[in-house]
């Protein structure tokens, strides 16, 4: 069953205090299939309390996505590295609370970003026992850099740890010009092999590493062709799930629930026009 999921970072932030328990009221008015749980630096101070309210609700959460700060730390190097993964143990104690089975991670991160990969591409071992350590799937995102590309350090990881798995980012890759790269025969052991495990759907309307629109926009509200991304999934027999992730929350706190579910339907109906049709494989 393929889900469409909805990024709690789209609709929980810093205008309504990051409060998880608004997830409550929420989910009832959004028509997605379950919840990436995205965790804040700020929920650091009361994870017990975040994991006991988890327990008491029977919200759908397959994926978490762990707190950003653990990819500066790692990229940072040194002894920070060994901060990130305290800190991505908590993030994965969290994740196992709440049922999930995949954690996404920013491998890098920050203004430091990718300017000290080999410190990235040396920490994943580590992450990666202490994810399977909880009984899940580690996912690294194609996340923008400052130096090289997101996609070239997917093929970095992927030569270093031939069994690594990816949550890819339409967005992202867009940001880099590197969506056509998903489609190019050069790269199909991204999908051939199993490596991508997960998508993010977002839409993206700048140029190449236009930093001043880089912004997480709701499918439609760019340039990127998602009918060709759609085609292409099916044509490669993709099973799983789909996370969207556009800020749909206002400065008052507000959220644009008729743009969310506007996305979700999108998503949704093109998943069945390509099950009908029998292109989907898997």
């Amino acid at each position: 069953m393929r889900q469409v999921l909805c990024s709690t970072g789209a609709i929980i932030g810093k205008p309504n205090n990051r409060d998880y328990r608004l997830l409550e009221d929420f989910s009832a008015r959004i028509l997605c299939d379950g919840f990436e749980l995205l965790l804040y630096r700020s929920f650091y101070d009361e994870i017990d309390a975040l994991k006991n309210w988890f327990s008491g609700r029977s919200l759908n959460i397959p994926v978490v996505h762990s707190e950003k700060s653990i990819g500066e730390l790692i990229s940072a190097g040194g002894a920070d590295i060994e901060r990130a993964n305290r800190l991505f143990e908590i993030n994965c104690d969290v994740a196992r609370s709440v049922g999930a089975g995949k954690i996404v991670l920013h491998l890098w991160s920050g203004q430091i970003s990718d300017s000290n990969f080999q410190s990235n591409l040396g920490a994943y071992k580590k992450v990666r026992e202490i994810a399977e350590n909880y009984g899940l799937d580690l996912l690294i995102e194609n996340v923008v850099c400052n130096i090289s590309s997101p996609m070239r350090h997917l093929c970095e990881l992927r030569q270093e740890y031939p069994d690594v798995h990816f949550v890819f980012d339409t967005k992202m890759a867009a940001f880099h010009e590197e969506l056509d790269q998903l489609y190019d025969a050069k790269h199909s052991w991204l999908w051939k092999d199993g490596h991508i495990r997960h998508y993010h759907v977002n839409d993206y309307a700048g140029g190449f590493k236009d930093w001043a629109n880089l912004r997480t926009l709701a499918v439609g509200k760019g340039r990127i062709d998602f009918d060709r991304f759609f085609d292409f999934l099916a044509g490669t027999g993709y099973d799983g799930d789909f996370t969207i992730e556009s800020t749909a929350f206002g400065s008052d706190g507000s959220v644009d629930f008729d743009m969310l579910n506007g996305q979700i339907t999108y998503i949704k109906n093109k998943i069945a026009e390509i099950e009908s049709a029998g292109k989907f494989g898997g």
